[in-house]
């Protein structure tokens, strides 16, 4: 049962792609090796959890497996056929269909005080300002000491050095995994600590 639920995953994500490429950056859902190493920092004390573009729910159950509430879930899916999938299956989570560089509008679903997010956005083929209106959203909604979770293909930090420093930024490389395809890094991204040293922002 497991495998034909992958199997039908990766045609669903496959098709998506072909839809629109710019919107689902890989053809193939994230591995459980990504799963494992984007949430392993996360536990449920940092509940409510806020997670962005998370397709057919990979990194979503992860985040249950660490045991965080289902109920203590935030998805936000701006695909309606990715969306109806995670309502079938995370019933107990809130679910926003909206495009996440809208979080700062105002959303009495999303509970203040969130403890962390999870990206599984395409950043590095978004434009410039629509990365600043989603990093902004995010932060804006965490509560002092959260952290967002972002994997990336590329070789470096997803986001740019002059981004980070104009929203008081820092990143950190955490990890990567070759047990993906391709191939990803997890950069773990939070506020900048008041007075804190000047030094590298994204390792």
């Amino acid at each position: 049962m497991t495998s034909i639920c992958a199997y039908g995953d990766s045609l669903h994500f496959f098709r998506s792609w072909l839809a629109d490429p710019l919107r689902v950056a890989s053809v193939t859902p994230s591995s459980r090796s990504l799963a494992r190493l984007i949430t392993r920092e996360i536990d449920p004390r940092y509940g409510p959890v806020l997670e962005l573009g998370p397709g057919t729910g990979v990194f979503t159950r992860a985040l249950i497996e660490r045991g965080v509430r289902e109920e203590d879930l935030v998805l936000v899916e701006s695909g309606p056929d990715f969306a109806a999938v995670l309502k079938a299956r995370f019933p107990a989570s809130t679910i926003l269909s909206i495009d996440a560089a809208r979080l700062a509008d105002g959303h009495s679903e999303i509970p203040a005080g969130i403890g962390a997010a999870v990206s599984g956005l395409p950043l590095l083929s978004m434009p410039t300002r629509k990365v600043m209106a989603i990093l902004s959203g995010i932060f804006l909604h965490m509560r002092p000491g959260g952290h967002l979770y972002q994997f990336t293909y590329g070789p470096r930090c997803p986001i740019p050095r002059p981004l980070l420093d104009r929203l008081g930024l820092r990143a950190r490389r955490i990890g990567g995994t070759i047990r993906n395809f391709p191939p990803a890094s997890v950069y773990r991204i939070s506020r900048r600590k008041p007075f804190a040293a000047m030094g590298r922002t994204c390792d």
